[in-house]
C-alpha cells in the first residue's frame, strides 16, 4: 500500500510546516497504520467479520479524548 503525502491542517486551517512536527506526525501515522493493519488482519484471520472490525476500529477513533479538554 502506497502512502500519499499528507497535509496536516493547523487550527487556523493553514498546513503545519515545521519540519520536526511533520516528521513526528508522519512517524506516528506510519506506526499507527501498521498497528491498525496488524490488529485488523489478526481479527479477520481469527474469524471476526471484516465490516464489524472496521466499525470497531472507527469507534476507537471516535472515542479519542482531546488533550485540550482537560
Amino acid at each position: 500500500m502506497t502512502q500519499a503525502v499528507l497535509t496536516w491542517p493547523g487550527v487556523d486551517g493553514a498546513p503545519v510546516s515545521c519540519r520536526e512536527k511533520l516528521r513526528t506526525l508522519t512517524e506516528n501515522h506510519t506506526e499507527l497504520r501498521q498497528v491498525m493493519q496488524d490488529a485488523f488482519e489478526d481479527a479477520v484471520l481469527m474469524g471476526v467479520d471484516e465490516a464489524a472490525m472496521r466499525r470497531i476500529l472507527a469507534e476507537l477513533v471516535t472515542e479519542l479524548r482531546s488533550p485540550k479538554r482537560f
